[in-house]
Formats: C-alpha cells, sequence, structure tokens
C-alpha cells in the first residue's frame, strides 16, 4: 500500500497524489480535504483522520474506508463500491446514489438516503448503526435505507421529523416499532416479515462482519418496514383537489 501523509495538503493536491497511483493506499493525517476518492474504480483507500464533503462522490466500484468520522455527501451519487465509516456521518450521505453501499457505524445527520434510486442492475444500500436526523429518505425512488439505532442514549427516536416525505420508491428498515414516528401518508409502514428480512439478511452480515456488531442480535430484532404506497406522492403534497 501507498502511503499519503495529507498534513499541509489542500483537497486539490491530495486527489492529484491519490490518482497519481494505481494501487491501494493509506491516508494519513486527513483534515477536512473534499472530494476524496471520487470516481474511483478498482482500489482501496483507507482514511485516517477526518475527510470532509463529498467523499466517494460518484465512486464507481473501490472501496473507501474512515477510520473516524467524515462530514457532509459521502457517497453523493456513487455508482458502484463500498464505504465504510467507523464513526459518524454529516447530513445529505447517499445523496442520489444508485448502486454500491455505504456503512456506517454511528449516526447520521440530515437528509440521508434524499433520492436515493436504483439504476438497471443496481441496487444501493445505505446501512446506519446509529440514529438519522430530521429527513430521512426525502424523494427515496429506489434502494434499501436500513437504520439500527445501535448504542441509542435517552428517549429520542431513531430517526427524527419528516421521514419518508415524498418518498416514491424504495424500501426502509427501521430497528424499532417506530410508535413515536409521524410518518406522511403516501406511505406504509408496517412490522417486518420472515420475508423482508431475508431481503436484508446479506447486508445485516456484511455490516456486523465489517463493523464487528452482534448479526444474531440484529436479526433477531423487531424492526419496521416503510414503502411508499402511491406513484405520485407529489400530488397531496403540492396539488389542491
Amino acid at each position: 500500500m501507498t502511503c499519503i501523509d495529507a498534513s499541509g495538503m489542500d483537497y486539490a493536491a491530495l486527489n492529484a497524489a491519490i490518482r497519481a497511483h494505481d494501487g491501494d493506499i493509506i491516508i494519513q493525517n486527513c483534515m477536512g480535504q473534499r472530494f476524496i476518492g471520487a470516481g474511483a474504480q478498482n482500489h482501496t483507500i483507507q482514511i485516517y483522520g477526518i475527510p470532509g464533503n463529498a467523499l466517494g462522490a460518484y465512486l464507481d466500484g473501490a472501496t473507501v474506508e474512515v477510520f473516524g468520522n467524515a462530514q457532509d455527501a459521502v457517497g453523493d451519487t456513487m455508482n458502484a463500491g463500498r464505504i465504510v465509516i467507523r464513526g459518524d456521518i454529516g447530513d445529505t450521505a447517499g445523496y442520489a446514489m444508485r448502486g454500491g453501499r455505504i456503512y456506517v457505524h454511528g449516526n447520521a445527520g440530515y437528509r440521508t438516503g434524499i433520492h436515493m434510486k436504483a439504476y438497471q442492475d443496481k441496487l444501493p444500500v445505505l446501512v446506519i448503526g446509529g440514529r438519522t436526523g430530521s429527513f430521512l429518505g426525502e424523494y427515496q425512488a429506489g434502494g434499501v435505507i436500513v437504520v439500527l439505532g445501535l448504542d441509542a442514549v435517552g428517549e429520542r427516536p431513531i430517526v427524527s421529523n419528516f421521514p419518508c416525505n415524498g418518498i416514491h420508491g424504495g424500501k426502509l428498515f427501521l430497528r424499532s416499532d417506530c410508535a413515536e414516528i409521524a410518518f406522511p401518508e403516501q406511505v406504509t409502514a408496517r412490522p417486518a416479515t420472515p420475508e423482508d428480512m431475508a431481503e436484508i439478511e446479506e447486508y445485516l452480515r456484511e455490516f456486523c462482519a465489517l463493523l464487528d456488531f452482534d448479526f444474531d442480535m440484529l436479526y433477531a430484532s423487531r424492526y419496521t418496514v416503510v414503502t411508499p404506497d402511491s406513484q405520485n406522492p407529489y400530488q397531496q403534497m403540492y396539488v389542491a383537489n
């Protein structure tokens, strides 16, 4: 592996150094540099420190692993590959992602999974180990979002306000009975069946293997499944009857 010390480097210099190497890379002392791994296809990037916005944007097959927190727009419009965050992430994780997988050990901010979409044979998957902020899955058009609520402290719900507004595709799995969550009218929220759980077994196994959680405990938990029940979710939001 090639090791790059990011101390004192701006984002342009760091990304130029990354693109200059074809093999796997370790980045030390990352301090908010943006666009790391943008469009990367076929190698592994390990990051120690805190990467800036748009980590793994347009990722196209590479693996990115962060040993710490990450900022906003992780996996923006990613197409394939895997991003593993061993801490928390900021807002808009998985924005418009259409393929690949993102696994987060901790919490996520606002608008997680906004505009996620499936594309041809691609199915984007986003698994959050902790909780998420408001507007989870806003305008989701495809893919799978899983929120696990692990290490939760206090009485806050597993997701914050206004989840699933405008959703018209895809599926969300929330490890909770969601009794305290107000969903919009255009979705159906129901207890997960064994058939539902079989859909996410592979993702939970990979999440637990990567981030050292107990698969059996997670898989045996109670989940709520949220799906859209309208193909025109915007009508009731913006059009007068």
